[in-house]
């Protein structure tokens, strides 16, 4: 909390002193972004506040990511679930929601840097890169709320307002709690994000806050026994008797407005980050003179930025009754069998001072620029004994996104000099050409990282667990891509050819490998929209992925989404309608299993996984803005065979069924202040 007052504090200051000074601080976008409608590629949007009138009844909100300055709108649809849910469709879960995920499709680890080395519930994180700064013309709050089957609640509020026409604010909180359908599997994530965007009113000093917060618990079962057929076993009608290989013999709760909250064996990960960024632009002024009004205008040619961060993470296993067999016997870890209280903890602090400069070629384009910067990162962990590391690291890119509009260009990378992580390397190249509004665009690039074993794969980690320590070496990949886009046909393809080196995984639940051979993989990709009849279409995408080499790697070779819907409003003006169908599938493939003791999936090569494709049945709609999601999730899990009813139960990994057929009710109401 003194941090965070220090901190409030230096904003206020800086706030106060810039007051009176003139400045803009725009970057450009090239990225993907989800969840977003691009209003324009680093251009500022078309409504501006200072134009609007006060009193009208319409708002006009747009938002921008602390790394770009594109301008985006919020997105309004309604057809896809996914962009609202936690979970993507593309990942693989361990069969509850708020459980532990992974990608079904092959991406190895590129960032650089200090790795704590907890990433299984990284879908349900907040993260300063999706952090959205907004601009208003009128307070804006939306309330989201999903039930699903078991008591699984999922609720969600958002609110941002400018306090000033040039300072915007906003919060966003989320809690994701789920009792789940098996014995201590419940799940209860809360996220809160805080963010501040304060634009002086000559346009030359930017002030940027953004707070982030994660508090990610989950119970660990372990799975459930396989020893016997327990889910087709009549005695077993209640899923949450089948034994478990931890906490046998625990139930949980459905009671209350949150379910049972209380983790006594499983996972709880804290995170807090606080990111504090100030912009000073030296350059020309202008001004644009309409009929009433002067609007003024900046355009920089050298910009200086400081970032501040600071972080604190923590990583808790336990279990208040551990059996030492099943720790021994299962998971390879030896304990006193006196000892029945099991803890594993590894805690960190960071602070780092980041200075860049910028300059702009053309005054005229601010979406080109030359970047050049250097990070001081100190680091103090309290693991095994108390550790303190130093990084220094230097970076710089190259953007360019012409007037014309034609070309986008990234060149960027980044270099450790000295500290834990030196030696390490990012460098990434990119390019895209819009070829014609019909033909669409092209994009190629490169990637390549060199990193440090994530944090658990050293000795100090109290999640290190095996008896003798091992030497691991930088893991190095690379990645080539092209995609290709055309809007006339509305059909995407997509190559992707990654070359690794040095790759990590885990084995046996505890043990840490690395694979001393080279390796490849290549993912072909296809998407293409159909219209079928009328308001019918089908939306499709298809991956085709495949290894060469004998890594420690098994992806499904063949992973498919489709959506069958209908859009329209059914004759009424304000009601916009999507129905139809859903269903994913993945060819059968070694799924991984997953470790709970050490938080990581672990390789296995006994067991393939053959599922059902998943469908699930929805209907969407939207009334202004009131949105309401209604959906039967599993259908796929029907039978007519004894014993006869949704329980054809798919398989995230062994001892891992997914749920039954699952009802899913939701609604997000928008309001305007």
């Amino acid at each position: 909390m003194r941090l965070l007052r220090t901190i409030c504090i230096y904003t206020v200051c800086f706030l106060s002193a810039f007051k009176g000074l003139e400045g803009r601080a725009q970057r450009n976008i090239f990225q993907t972004v989800q969840n977003g409608l691009p209003q324009t590629s680093g251009a500022p949007a078309s409504d501006s506040i200072h134009r609007r009138d006060k009193n009208e009844d319409s708002i006009t909100i747009t938002f921008r990511y602390l790394d770009t300055a594109g301008r985006y709108r919020i997105d309004s649809s309604v057809l896809d679930f996914y962009s609202r849910f936690p979970i993507p469709f593309t990942h693989q879960y361990l069969g509850n929601t708020g459980s532990a995920s992974q990608p079904l499709l092959f991406r190895p680890r590129t960032a650089t840097g200090f790795d704590p080395g907890f990433h299984a519930y990284d879908a349900y994180r907040f993260t300063p890169e999706a952090a959205r700064l907004y601009t208003t013309t009128r307070p804006y709050t939306e309330l989201g709320y999903i039930l699903g089957a078991g008591g699984q609640q999922f609720i969600e509020l958002l609110h941002t307002q400018n306090l000033k026409p040039s300072w915007n604010a906003s919060l966003r909180y989320r809690l994701i709690n789920a009792p789940g359908s098996f014995n201590n599997q419940n799940t209860n994530h809360n996220n809160y994000l805080v963010t501040s965007w304060y634009e002086s009113p000559g346009k030359r000093y930017n002030n940027f806050l953004v707070i982030v917060g994660n508090r990610l618990q989950a119970s660990e079962n372990g799975g459930i026994r396989t020893d016997a057929d327990y889910l087709n076993d009549a005695a077993f009608n209640d899923l949450t008797g089948i034994p478990t290989l931890l906490a046998s013999g625990t139930t949980r709760g459905r009671g209350g407005l949150l379910g049972n909250t209380s983790i006594n064996t499983g996972s709880k990960y804290s995170e807090t980050k606080i990111i504090l960024r100030q912009q000073y632009d030296l350059g020309r002024k202008d001004s644009l003179v309409t009929d009433s009004t002067v609007i003024p205008l900046f355009y920089p040619r050298i910009r200086l930025e400081h970032t501040l961060t600071y972080g604190q993470y923590k990583y808790v296993f336990a279990d208040a009754v551990a059996d030492s067999l099943i720790y021994d016997s299962v998971f390879g870890y030896h304990f006193n069998r006196r000892d029945t209280n099991l803890l594993f903890r590894d805690i960190w602090k960071e602070l780092t001072n980041d200075f860049s400069v910028y300059t702009f070629p053309v005054a005229s384009n601010l979406n080109q620029y030359i970047k050049l910067g250097a990070a001081y990162q100190h680091l103090k962990g309290f693991v095994r004994d108390t550790v303190q590391y130093n990084n220094i690291w230097v970076h710089g890119e190259y953007r360019n996104r012409t007037r014309n509009q034609k070309w986008d260009m990234l060149a960027a990378g980044e270099f450790y000099l000295t500290g834990y992580n030196r030696g390490d390397f990012h460098v990434q190249v990119r390019l895209q050409r819009l070829i014609g509004p019909k033909a669409g665009s092209l994009q190629v690039g490169f990637e390549n990282s060199n990193r440090t074993p994530s944090f658990v794969y050293d000795t100090r980690s109290n999640f290190y667990l095996q008896g003798s320590p091992e030497s691991f070496f930088k893991e190095n990949s690379s990645r080539f891509f092209a995609h290709v886009f055309n809007p006339r046909w509305r059909v995407q393809l997509g190559a992707e050819y990654f070359l690794v080196t040095n790759y990590l995984y885990v084995t046996r639940y505890f043990d840490l490998q690395q694979e001393q051979a080279v390796f490849n993989l290549l993912r072909l990709q296809a998407k293409k929209s159909f219209k079928v009849y009328r308001k019918w279409g089908l939306d499709a995408e298809v991956h085709l992925q495949q290894q060469a080499g004998d890594a420690a790697v098994h992806v499904p070779l063949l992973f498919g989404i489709a959506r069958l819907a209908y859009q329209g409003n059914l004759g009424f003006r304000n009601l916009t309608l999507a129905a139809g169908l859903e269903a994913r599938y993945a060819s059968p493939y070694k799924a991984d299993n997953y470790s709970p003791l050490i938080g990581q999936f672990t390789y296995q090569d006994t067991l393939q996984i053959r599922n059902r494709p998943d469908i699930n049945a929805f209907v969407h709609f939207r009334i202004r803005g009131f949105k309401a999601f209604i959906r039967a999730e599993n259908l796929n899990t029907l039978r007519f065979s004894s014993p006869a009813g949704f329980k054809q139960y798919n398989r995230a990994a062994a001892g891992y069924p997914y749920p039954g057929m699952t009802l899913r009710f939701g609604i997000f109401w928008s309001f305007v202040n």
